[in-house]
């Protein structure tokens, strides 16, 4: 149960960032950075009708992503992305009002501040900021942000061939070209690209963290001599793993250790002392727990 609190708690936060760096910093200044905030501000831009806001649009196309997902994706995909559904349009709308000029003198109103120029390469950094931290959050509790990702998945889901990475690089692309062209302002269109490249840099930073942690895969006919230095020397636990050489198809060890960025070199010393020839994969690592890391 607080397991499950704790989720709920991380995406409503999160979405509501997102919601705030989209009403208050991308969507004053037209940056169409892609999703749904993108598509919103380029529809409102062709359907210039006074009603139609861009946060009205923003819900109607929320909900209309939402119900795709629900019949092309299941239940449980829509039911990661309900919290969000709900949350980004309301947060979109009561955010959208401070930033009125009436509301604490336009504390909130970037567009009115006397250093204009300045208040649009803010708007560019804090609205990545915002949304690629919003998106991180929700993604750590469990949820999903939903949005033009439905789109993306869906086709993923009619033609299982395509990668979804690809996929939602080409949707998020296609809006951000359309804007171009719309808003016909190439430098507004480079900054809602810039600010899209925040938001991805933001969702890696927080979502998959400042690990500075790895883990190696040593293949050596001298393991025991290499496991040995690691044990006493690195001050580091190993696993040695029978492994099959796919080509050879003979025996071998494989060593898999988990080490930090400090012993990074320390590690590379003590295989090519005893093996240059060995083989040596080596990834970082997104969590370690267990003994010797903290939890």
């Amino acid at each position: 149960m607080l397991t499950a609190l704790k989720n709920i708690l991380l995406t409503i936060i999160g979405t509501l960032i997102i919601a705030f760096g989209a009403a208050v910093f991308i969507i004053p200044f037209d940056l169409v950075s892609g999703g749904v905030s993108g598509i919103a501000i380029v529809l409102n831009k062709i359907i210039s009708v006074e009603f139609f806001s861009v946060d009205l649009i923003i819900t109607i196309a929320t909900w209309i992503l939402f119900f795709v997902g629900l019949f092309v994706l299941g239940r449980s995909f829509a039911l990661k992305t309900l919290i969000s559904t709900i949350l980004y349009p309301v947060g979109v709308s009561l955010f959208m009002k401070i930033t009125d000029p009436s509301f604490l003198n336009g504390f909130f109103c970037l567009q009115a501040s006397q250093h204009s120029e300045t208040s649009l390469i803010l708007a560019t950094t804090l609205g990545g900021v915002c949304v690629g931290a919003g998106c991180a959050i929700t993604f750590l509790g469990g949820g999903s942000t939903g949005g033009v990702d439905i789109i993306s998945f869906s086709i993923c889901k009619i033609f299982k061939r395509l990668k979804s990475s690809v996929v939602i690089f080409i949707v998020d692309a296609s809006i951000v070209l359309f804007g171009m062209f719309v808003i016909g302002d190439f430098v507004i269109s480079l900054l809602g690209i810039f600010s899209a490249f925040i938001a991805a840099l933001m969702v890696d930073k927080v979502f998959i963290g400042s690990s500075k942690s790895f883990i190696a895969q040593i293949i050596s006919s001298k393991y025991d001599v290499i496991n040995k230095e690691i044990i006493e020397k690195v001050d580091r636990g190993s696993t040695i793993i029978d492994v099959v050489g796919g080509y050879t198809g003979e025996d071998r060890k494989m060593i898999m250790v988990s080490f930090t960025m400090n012993q990074y070199a320390e590690i590379l010393n003590v295989i090519h002392k005893n093996d240059k020839n060995a083989f040596v994969t080596i990834h970082q690592a997104h969590e370690i727990t267990g003994e010797g890391w903290t939890r």
